[in-house]
């Protein structure tokens, strides 16, 4: 570690020895600064300072300034940093709250989120929460969404940081329109900050943002990816830079950001909670990257594509509250000590996480945690080709969401979620639900489908509902007479290749982020040119021999379609009878799967999916998007005694992404 900070501390041209006097944290994760400062003196109240132009918060920590009215963060100073934002931005660029969005069948828009009106929600010494409004009225048609955004912010006594949250407002008698995206984002210094950490496997000095223009690199088959030719730091040449390697899905994206070395400093995003977030715990969203840019995404259609676009109609009515999220700063007085900021800014984030709901947030859309609800119970799977007693529901994922289908949650933008993790005997709690409508979702690793009940459960303030046993009956006609992967909902347990040597990106070198590495799509034209994948049931391996991702296969300038192959043996056929041929698809990109049995040059397939999916999964290093499961049936006519071939073919090929990832695959046999 001391090596990487003395690597660090060389890309500055003038250092001053730190002092050792005060071996402390200056923030809050640790308990070495509260002792601290109980010997000390009273913390400084909150203090709010109003001008024409700007308004300052200040609680003797950091001070935040914002325009007046727009509110955009132009400047926070903190530990001898006049502004940790990028001062070279302008001030419209370096922390603010932006949308993207369209009229219905319109083209995009986007919108750095501008108040018009300004005003002090709460002033004390113990906290200051202030209001910037943008409200909407026709005139405005074509020009700004049309929703009222109320922008909060809200600084504590004694927080080494400030929280935001966001009102959205629809009215019914207002136009309709589409949402793409809604967020917080941060520009910092990129004289001071970096080093990036995202998660405990993925943290890294990091590219500066010049090392992304012409002359220092070379533009990969996106725009996002970039092979370092001549980076300002050498020891990043030969790497590849993308943003979307450093994705994560919503259930582990609690805490990211920067440290500078220069005075130590850390810059943290944390969100406490994921109900606000559109998609569920699986939905993945960006978080930091070259900039440097560090992100609060509340809602986008990545990993998901236009199915994630919620549209909102003339005469619908809808509010929804996204955040709070806070946004953290810590230091240290000794910089060999700097990468443990990451390790704080964790605690931190344990410390919001249980301190959810707040307790002093103003606005009554916002319900505190007496005013919400508790729905409980256990979840039991009946599978009886598994087991004849009901089985625990282990590590199931059980949830409230807005009603739906099964598999809704997927794909839902405009409500709350909220989500607990089952136990080992499949006990649930789902805890600080706010009031409202919803049905429970449920998902049990290692069985195939969504749990769904479409009664209405209805939380209201201070409730607990006793919900008892639950089963779930997963998809099952017969027996299993072979299987392919785990049920898991992504394709990591399959073959996935070492990357093309000259374009890795050597952090992510963990076995569990090797599918992050750039160009993989590519690995599957070299390891078959000319014949395709065939897999053959208790011979082969998906370990080693199920290639992770259905794609194209290059040949030339031109992609072609790819057909693979499952053989088996198969004996004492009934033909009279149906055979189902389960397929549950991680996440699939401009794709389709045809079905064929003992036949590839049939006309007609068996079965087809269509077109399907919009994830772009492979292009942007997820394991999965999506999650869709499909029943083939197969007529026993279909089988022969003996050798019998299952053909897989995705035809799509206009580019090297279209494609399809695989869960999971199981033929059944008669019932």
């Amino acid at each position: 570690m001391k090596k990487l900070a003395d690597r660090l501390l060389h890309r500055f041209t003038n250092h001053e020895t730190a002092s050792n006097a005060d071996h402390h944290w200056t923030g809050e994760g640790t308990s070495s600064l509260r002792h601290r400062q109980d010997r000390r003196m009273p913390l400084q109240g909150v203090r709010l300072h109003i001008s024409d132009r700007y308004v300052v918060m200040d609680n003797g920590i950091l001070q935040v300034t914002l325009s007046k009215p727009g509110g955009i963060i132009t400047g926070i100073k903190y530990n001898g940093v006049d502004n940790v934002l990028e001062v070279r931005n302008k001030e419209t660029n370096r922390g603010y709250w932006d949308l993207h969005w369209n009229e219905p069948g319109g083209k995009g828009i986007f919108d750095v989120i501008s108040g018009e009106t300004f005003r002090v929600i709460v002033e004390t010494e113990e906290q200051v929460e202030i209001s910037f409004l943008r409200t909407w009225n026709p005139s405005l048609e074509g020009k700004y969404i049309p929703l009222n955004i109320d922008k909060r912010f809200i600084m504590l006594r004694g927080s080494s940081g400030v929280y935001s949250y966001g009102i959205y407002e629809h009215l019914k008698e207002w136009p309709g329109f589409e949402l793409g995206e809604t967020r917080i984002a941060f520009k910092l210094r990129k004289d001071k900050f970096h080093y990036m950490a995202v998660a405990d496997d993925r943290k890294r000095i990091m590219p500066f943002p010049d090392d992304l223009c012409k002359g220092r690199c070379q533009t990969l088959d996106y725009q996002e990816a970039s092979l370092l030719t001549a980076p300002c730091d050498p020891h990043l040449q030969g790497e590849v830079d993308d943003k979307y390697q450093y994705s994560c899905e919503n259930k582990d994206l609690r805490v990211h950001g920067w440290i500078s070395f220069d005075p130590p400093v850390g810059f943290w995003q944390i969100t406490p909670s994921n109900e606000f977030r559109s998609g569920g715990p699986l939905k993945q969203n960006l978080t930091s990257h070259v900039g440097p840019t560090t992100l609060a995404v509340f809602h986008s259609t990545h990993y998901a594509g236009k199915t994630m676009m919620p549209r909102f109609e003339c005469g619908e009515h809808w509010k929804k509250v996204y955040g709070p999220v806070f946004i953290y700063l810590n230091s240290t007085a000794i910089r060999d000590d700097s990468l443990f900021l990451w390790d704080d800014a964790k605690i931190k984030m344990m410390a919001e996480v249980e301190s959810w709901p707040y307790s002093f947030v103003s606005s009554e859309d916002y319900p505190k945690s007496e005013e919400r609800g508790t729905a409980s119970g256990r979840l039991l799977v009946c599978d009886r080709f598994v087991s004849n007693d009901l089985i625990s529901a282990v590590g199931a994922y059980v949830g409230l969401a807005p009603p739906g289908d099964a598999g809704s949650w997927q794909i839902e933008c405009k409500g709350y979620q909220f989500w607990a993790i089952a136990d080992e005997a499949g006990y649930f709690s789902i805890e600080n639900v706010r009031p409202g409508e919803y049905n429970l979702y449920a998902w049990v690793p290692g069985f195939i489908g969504d749990y769904h009940n479409n009664t209405i459960v209805s939380v209201t303030s201070g409730c607990k509902i006793e919900m008892g046993d639950i089963v779930y009956e997963p998809p099952r006609d017969g027996p299993s007479l072979w299987e392919i992967g785990i049920p898991d909902r992504k394709a990591s347990e399959f073959f996935i290749p070492d990357p093309d040597p000259t374009l890795v990106n050597r952090v992510l070198v963990h076995p569990q982020d090797r599918f992050r590495q750039y160009g993989l799509w590519k690995r599957y034209t070299d390891l078959y040119p000319n014949d395709d994948l065939v897999y053959t049931i208790g011979v082969s391996d998906y370990r080693r021999d199920w290639f992770f991702a259905h794609v194209p296969r290059k040949k030339g300038d031109v992609y072609e379609g790819t057909t693979w192959q499952i053989t088996f043996k198969h004996e004492n056929i009934d033909q009279k009878t149906n055979y189902k041929l389960r397929v549950a698809i991680a996440s699939a990109t401009l794709a389709e799967l045809q079905v064929r049995v003992n036949d590839a040059e049939a006309t007609r397939p068996l079965f087809t999916t269509g077109l399907i999916g919009r994830d772009n999964s492979i292009a942007r290093h997820g394991i999965h998007g999506v999650y869709m499961l499909y029943t083939v049936n197969i007529p026993g006519n279909r089988f022969v005694q003996g050798d019998n071939t299952i053909f897989l073919k995705q035809p799509r090929c206009n580019g090297p992404f279209q494609g399809i990832m695989y869960d999971y695959i199981r033929l059944e046999g008669a019932p």
